[in-house]
């Protein structure tokens, strides 16, 4: 494996942890989920809180923020030009046969990794570290970026029909492996961002490392990867935007304390399972 190709895909993956890091809110910041979903609460003194007020006046998590677009909007942007770009392309075909030369064995790590960040944020609550949401709120939010995330990577495989690297298939763009982590990456972030930033780092890494397998198992081109990073990324936007509606008019208090869900995996099937103690 030559060294220059892979500095190619770590650069672009650091790019992207980056900017979206760059884009995370003060660690000062916190929401109370007893309050209305339009009230902001800061913490601190009077004087720390009237800096904060000053910074953040106006701004809300669930509503829409045109800011939010910039870093999945261009992710997304970069690998839709990648299917008519022909120097996109290149680097594509470039970057699979420098990556599968001297490749002797594939790694299947990316099956079990892209569901990591998604579980570290129940298992984070689990474990007594509370982020912004309890387990009905959280659940609420994940099952509509799940959702989100699941109709966009399959209604855009299916119109776009491109070969994956290894022939095996046509859906290759985008990659779902990579918009699942990337998915669960965003929500670890937003939600544990006031507890401590390394812990939506560490799962924008494991996201990005389950990208990186993708392209060394041949399963992806780069631009499939860049592209599902971003739909992972902006169906958690989305589903923060949505929530306040989605939560007024479907769902009741009472039933989102006892509301859990998590991911499965079987050689059969693989998804989400929700559970409701009435």
């Amino acid at each position: 494996m030559k060294t220059i190709e892979v500095i190619r895909v770590l650069t672009i993956v650091a790019f992207v942890l980056k900017s979206t890091v760059s884009m995370a809110q003060p660690d000062s910041v916190y929401i109370d989920n007893n309050t209305d979903s339009d009230t902001v609460l800061f913490a601190g003194s009077n004087e720390v809180q009237e800096k904060q007020a000053l910074v953040l006046k106006h701004r809300n998590p669930y509503k829409f923020n045109p800011v939010q677009l910039v870093v999945p909007g261009t992710l997304i942007g970069v690998g839709i030009i990648g299917l008519e770009s022909d120097w996109l392309k290149y680097q594509n075909k470039e970057i699979k046969e420098e990556l599968q030369e001297n490749i002797d064995r594939k790694f299947t790590i990316d099956d079990f990794s892209q569901y990591v960040p998604m579980a570290a944020t129940y298992g984070l609550n689990l474990c007594g570290v509370k982020g912004k949401h309890g387990y009905g709120d959280l659940t609420i939010i994940l099952g509509t970026a799940y959702a989100l995330m699941g109709v966009t990577v399959n209604v855009t495989k299916n119109l776009t029909k491109v070969e994956r690297p290894d022939g095996s298939a046509r859906n290759s763009f985008p990659s779902g492996h990579t918009a699942t982590a990337f998915m669960g990456a965003e929500l670890l972030r937003r939600e544990y961002w006031n507890v401590s930033p390394w812990i939506g780092i560490a799962g924008y890494a494991v996201a990005a490392g389950t990208g990186f397998f993708r392209i060394y198992n041949n399963r992806h081109w780069l631009t499939d990867v860049l592209a599902g990073a971003g739909v992972g990324i902006l169906s958690v936007q989305a589903a923060y935007w949505l929530y306040p509606a989605i939560s007024k008019t479907f769902f009741h208090k009472q039933y989102l304390k006892n509301t859990f869900i998590s991911p499965y995996m079987s050689e059969q099937s693989k998804g989400l399972s929700c559970t409701i103690t009435f």
